[in-house]
């Protein structure tokens, strides 16, 4: 039977480029896959003249695709400008690993859109975003599918723990079926707070939990 996997996937998973968190990064995303339970975060700093991306890291969290793309990735995007690598796209990875199994395709897809993410991350934080769409009710909906609910592997939209969102002039207000001591609270409200404080008319988020 023939390994799945090609030597280079193989090298990329047992030597990743790029691997750790960045203090203080000009741009982050943050990306889950619920089918397979495989997240990718990747991390950006950008030279704010040129819009170069002069260092990207990367943290994941689950199989050997999801490792090796997510390092292939982080090469390709390193020395490109922040328009250049959101043209990179997940059949261009898949080739520079000399591919992947089928079942494993969407590993490559995680990485990309872990990457575009900071990068409209970094975009949203320094004014750069063109088409500046109002902030309603759906975007915020839209932006919290991309946080995730550790003790289930899925969003916390998906698992029901936002129970309603309020969008007030600037103003955010997110109410969770969650208790403020639970143990993951704190790390949840961090994660909606990154995801919605950087959109271009948010002034204030507040993230209420159940007593």
């Amino acid at each position: 039977m023939k390994f799945p996997y090609s030597e280079k996937v193989l090298e990329h998973f047992r030597n990743p480029r790029n691997v750790g968190k960045m203090e203080n990064p000009d741009g982050k995303g943050m990306e889950g896959s619920p089918a397979c339970g495989d997240m990718v975060a990747v991390y950006l700093q950008v030279n704010p003249d040129t819009k170069v991306i002069e260092d990207v890291k990367f943290e994941s969290y689950g199989c050997a695709s999801n490792i090796a793309t997510a390092s292939i990735i982080t090469e390709l995007a390193k020395g490109k400008t922040i328009d250049e690598a959101k043209k990179i796209t997940w059949k261009e990875a898949t080739e520079e690993l000399g591919g992947l199994p089928p079942v494993k395709a969407h590993c490559s897809v995680l990485a990309v859109e872990g990457l575009r993410s900071a990068i409209r991350d970094y975009e949203e934080k320094h004014g750069l975003v063109s088409a500046q769409e109002p902030t309603t009710e759906a975007v915020v909906r839209s932006r919290l599918k991309h946080v995730m609910n550790p003790m289930a592997g899925l969003d916390i939209v998906r698992t029901e723990l936002v129970t309603k969102i309020d969008v007030n002039d600037g103003n955010v207000r997110i109410l969770l079926d969650l208790p403020s001591n639970h143990q993951f609270a704190a790390a949840i409200r961090e994660d909606i707070l990154e995801k919605i404080e950087s959109l271009w008319d948010v002034k204030e988020v507040k993230v209420v939990f159940t007593e």
